[in-house]
């Protein structure tokens, strides 16, 4: 059973950038979907960044331009570089997978209901 350990989270101000990483305990090579989703208080979870198993990405809308989604096999880990935070980025920021081959598009859209792993999260805060 894979778990997934997210780090890198931590107050901010407007502007400024975080690198947001996510371990996973087994290899997961090419064979997951991958992808972040975050959950602010009192709002829907929403899928951030995903990177299908062919390394294409997406993004969602709110944050194309801003963020980038990366992983690194030799490590086992998922990244998520944010930059140009704003206020309305802050939340808790979940990393999740699944060994469906699913499209970045697709990732995008069903990660936080149709992913079988995700991680505990790691709360970031924008200040303005």
């Amino acid at each position: 059973q894979m778990q997934l350990t997210e780090s890198g989270g931590g107050s901010v101000q407007a502007g400024g950038s975080l690198r947001l990483s996510c371990a996973a305990s087994i290899d997961i090579g090419s064979r997951y979907s991958m992808g972040w989703f975050r959950q602010a208080p009192d709002k829907e979870r929403e899928g951030v960044a995903a990177l299908d198993r062919d390394g294409t990405t997406d993004y969602a809308e709110s944050v194309q331009g801003r963020f980038t989604i990366s992983k690194d096999n030799a490590k086992n880990t998922l990244y998520l570089q944010m930059n140009s935070l704003k206020p309305e980025d802050s939340a808790m920021y979940y990393c999740a997978a699944d060994r469906r081959p699913y499209t970045a598009f697709e990732a995008l859209g069903r990660m936080t209901t149709h992913f079988g792993y995700r991680g505990q999260g790691t709360q970031v805060t924008v200040s303005s």
